[in-house]
């Protein structure tokens, strides 16, 4: 059995902090007495964040930069070295959505989207491995999605994103295997974030269509932040390999093993009649 991770006194570097499941798993890492390096694009929300953070009595330092940016990405780690000293915990957190049918969509929201979701999580990664490596022991979480478990029909390019963000994770966990360094993917269901609301759709949608759309994922999207934000820092704590979070997602996970080709035929149904 792998030995828990303690949280306090140690450091975390946590993406997408402004809102949602970042600014959540943000505020209980404080409460366990973990210093915080936040990064997010957003300024006013990353502040927010910050700003309850430190009533928890912990060191915050807050990054505003786009993932997108490689420069400002690959600039991060030493900052958080100058600012903090080292670090013990990434949360490849942040995350954006791009939905619609494949053939409409626009290449360059393609690569937005994998800038941000896939090569972001692996450049970050790589540029904090040292920082990570000098300690005794680190720790490694990447958010994937139920999206990569499942692909639906409309969320093409999404969907790859969380299943490179997968095998990524997994490759990376073998490859540490036996060493202080832990890594742990994560696969959170439906959780009320801002991110149906802030995806991008193609260009030539009907804007009925994607106003229905819209309406029929955000009906989806029902667990708590703070919810989804408890079960990662269990999943930390004890070193888990995997965290599922939700009953939608432990239900796709089970719908897929059973019809790997077939599962969507029966959770389309089940969209439908929502």
């Amino acid at each position: 059995m792998a030995q828990r991770f303690v949280l306090q006194g140690r450091t975390a570097l946590v993406t997408g902090a402004a809102s949602g499941i970042g600014a959540a798993l943000s505020l209980a890492l404080a409460g366990r007495g973990c210093a915080l390096a936040l990064a997010d694009r957003d300024a006013q929300g990353l502040a927010e964040t910050a700003r309850a953070a430190r009533a928890a009595g912990v060191t915050v330092s807050e990054h505003v930069l786009d993932l997108a940016d490689r420069e400002a990405l690959l600039a991060l780690p030493e900052a958080v070295r100058v600012h903090h000293g080292g670090l013990h915990l990434l949360v490849n957190n942040a995350g954006v959505a791009l939905g619609g049918r494949f053939e409409d969509t626009d290449p360059a929201d393609i690569d937005w989207l994998m800038d941000v979701n896939l090569h972001a999580v692996m450049r970050l990664t790589h540029a904090c491995l040292p920082l990570l490596r000098a300690q005794a022991q680190a720790q490694i979480v990447n958010l994937s999605s139920v999206f990569g478990i499942i692909a639906p029909a409309g969320q093409a390019a999404y969907a790859a994103s969380k299943f490179a963000v997968r095998g990524f994770t997994e490759a990376l966990r073998h490859e540490v295997e036996g060493t202080g360094l832990g890594v742990t993917l994560v696969h959170p269901g439906g959780v009320a974030t801002a991110i149906a609301r802030n995806a991008r759709r193609p260009r030539t949608m009907d804007p009925h269509e994607a106003a229905e759309a819209h309406l029929a994922f955000e009906r989806l999207l029902t667990m708590s932040p703070a919810k989804a934000a408890a079960a990662i820092l269990r999943g930390i704590e004890t070193r888990a390999p995997r965290v599922v979070i939700g009953a939608d997602a432990r239900r796709a996970l089970l719908i897929q093993r059973l019809m790997p080709v077939r599962y969507w035929s029966l959770i389309r149904r089940a969209v439908r009649d929502t």
